[in-house]
């Protein structure tokens, strides 16, 4: 058993801040303008009270000097009051502006925090193996992309808005309340303990619930994925109702998520009023009396109800903050498990970069799906296949077939024994180099949104229209191209789904013609096509791509019958390698396989002829 290379290291560190750095102007501006509104904010119901006590109740004994030369010079009460009213104005608009630059820079730095944060989760699950992904559901992968990121852009723009405003508006309504009366301001000693108390209990609660509803949007993301995607299957076996039901029950469940997140929003909203009335009737009582008895200008108990107000008011937006980052951080965990997850395959640091010739060695290759599992799906299996050479794979299903060959483009990597392309193991290549001299048709035939012309060049992006015309006609695809009212500018569905089984095949070896592979691979490529087709696509094959290693995975014995070397898998296990003619005489599983399928021929044929014309016309059913 041979030891795996050492590869280079996968994961990388993950840090909020690199996605802060490239746009920090708009993170510092952002916050600095929401100051200059919240100094508007404190500064103004300092006016009023200025208006009211001194230009409407003439209580100026205790004016400000610098206020009591204002009041002298303009002489009036009216034009007292108009300058005041005047300076409001003014710091309105200075306000209006902090607060439009606030937003402006606030939505700049999370847009572009979220932009670049979806790119790089993208590109990283671009990079996962099939391990990786299937660690990860379809689904889940789809919410993290998409409203787990819209989550963390929601957060960044509220803390941008919220993070300099809502504890300078609190330090600076305390700081006015303090100064116009230190002894009324006892009754803040009582309310924001409560309202502290009250935000500790809510995040506990919130934290926990607002993950779960994100867990339940995988669940529904899933569900909707699957049965869109799978909509023929689903109406094809009249399962629309069964989908439905599983469909609304997992919309329960994310209702039900949904509504006990939401009811900790509820709760909390009551609790913040109720204490901000109390405290606010607190204020009315004792100041009132202050009032009376001469130890408060009315002027005064407006402002300070407007800064019990606001200092209320700004644990609250504390408070929503708080929820809003309870949020944030199960998405953030979540964009973070796919940010931190280990890339099990990636590139050597001296890594081969051309494959040559396409020769293919398999040495004691042992492989499960499931690493703690004891069945293997592939058992010991060592083959040699020589470059240039054509090669059929047969077995039952489930016997490793597809496994064997996407070991070779490193779609997975082998538990034990290795690998070997032109001699050197694939781990020593750079996976785009590997992968750019291994084609493969799948067995499952994909094709994307877009044109028939965009889905063939994923082939070779530099050719021109008639080489993909050439590799079209050799697929048997050009003629039901041609017959379509746009040609190769048809657009397809998405996954091709206006096209047929047999077309979407056809269209998918065109696809590898074009790519011109040093190592071809079909897996089942041929099983929705005719025999008679398939003759005419396995020809072309001999004929354009006659120097490259063709392996091809097939169901029918005449798939391989003519190729090079035909191995016979069961149960992850090779039991026999040769032509046709010495696995017919050698190997009783491939001997069993062509009895089968032979009979069936031949039973077929029999049904074919009994059906034929009797001499008097009739025709037998």
């Amino acid at each position: 058993m041979s030891k795996k290379p050492k590869e280079t290291a996968t994961t990388e560190k993950f840090s909020w801040f690199k996605y802060v750095k490239p746009y920090w102007p708009y993170f510092v501006i952002g916050p600095l303008c929401m100051i200059v509104e919240v100094i508007g904010e404190v500064v103004m119901p300092r006016l009023l009270a200025y208006i009211i006590d001194y230009g409407v109740k003439h209580e100026t004994a205790d004016m400000p000097a610098w206020l009591g030369w204002l009041y002298r010079t303009l002489r009036t009460d009216s034009a007292f009051v108009v300058a005041i009213a005047v300076g409001m104005v003014l710091t309105a608009l200075i306000m209006m502006v902090g607060g439009v630059g606030g937003a402006y820079f606030g939505a700049k730095a999370s847009v572009n925090f979220a932009a670049d944060l979806r790119a790089d989760i993208y590109r990283k699950v671009q990079k996962f193996s099939f391990s990786n992904i299937d660690k990860f559901n379809t689904g889940s992968l789809v919410t993290r992309l998409t409203n787990d990121v819209t989550q963390m852009q929601n957060f960044v723009n509220t803390l941008l808005r919220m993070a300099l405003r809502s504890p300078g508006m609190l330090i600076g309504a305390l700081i006015m309340a303090l100064s116009l009366n230190p002894k009324l301001s006892l009754v803040l000693a009582v309310a924001i303990p409560v309202l502290s108390v009250g935000i500790f209990f809510f995040i506990r609660v919130a934290f926990p619930r607002f993950r779960a509803v994100q867990e339940r949007v995988d669940g529904l993301n899933a569900n909707v994925q699957e049965n869109i995607t799978n909509a023929r299957v689903v109406k094809s076996f009249v399962r629309e109702d069964f989908e439905s039901r599983r469909f609304a029950e997992t919309n329960r469940e994310l209702k039900l998520a949904g509504r006990r997140s939401m009811l900790t929003m509820i709760c909390m909203s009551p609790l913040m009023t109720l204490c901000m009335n109390g405290a606010t009737l607190a204020v009315l009582w004792f100041g009132g009396n202050m009032v009376l008895n001469g130890e408060m200008l009315v002027g005064d108990l407006t402002s300070f109800i407007t800064y019990i107000t606001q200092i209320l008011s700004s644990l609250m937006m504390v408070t929503m903050l708080f929820m809003q980052a309870s949020r944030a951080m199960a998405s953030g965990q979540r964009i973070k498990a796919v940010m931190l997850e280990e890339i099990d395959i990636a590139d050597n640091a001296d890594a081969v970069h051309t494959v040559e010739r396409g020769e293919i060695e398999f040495r004691g290759v042992t492989f499960r799906y499931y690493k703690n599992s004891e069945g293997r799906v592939l058992d010991d299996v060592s083959l040699k296949i020589p470059a240039g050479a054509t090669v059929g794979v047969i077995g039952s299903t489930g016997s490793g077939k597809t496994t064997l060959v996407s070991l070779i483009p490193r779609l997975y990597d082998t538990d034990e024994g290795e690998v070997l392309v032109d001699g050197v193991n694939v781990r020593d290549y750079s996976l785009h180099a590997l992968r750019e001299g291994v084609g493969m048709v799948l067995q499952k035939n994909v094709l994307f949104s877009g044109t028939i012309e965009d889905n063939l060049r994923w082939g070779d992006g530099e050719a021109d229209m008639d080489t993909i015309r050439a590799a079209a006609r050799r697929a048997q695809a050009d003629g039901f191209i041609t017959s379509f009212k746009e040609g190769y500018a048809s657009e397809l569905g998405q996954g091709g789904t206006n096209v047929s089984g047999g077309q979407k095949q056809r269209l998918c070896i065109a696809r590898a013609l074009l790519k011109k592979p040093k190592i071809l691979i079909l897996d089942d490529s041929t099983s929705a096509v005719d025999t008679a087709t398939e003759a005419r696509i396995r020809e072309a094959f001999r004929e354009e791509l006659k120097d490259a290693t063709k392996i091809i995975i097939a169901q029918r014995i005449t798939s391989v019958m003519e190729a090079d070397m035909i191995v016979v898998l069961n149960e992850g296990r090779i039991t026999g390698v040769g032509t046709h003619g010495e696995l017919l005489r050698s190997n009783v599983e491939y001997r069993e396989i062509y009895d089968s399928q032979m009979e069936s021929t031949a039973e077929a044929q029999r049904v074919a002829e009994a059906s034929v014309a009797r001499p008097n016309g009739e025709v037998m059913a």
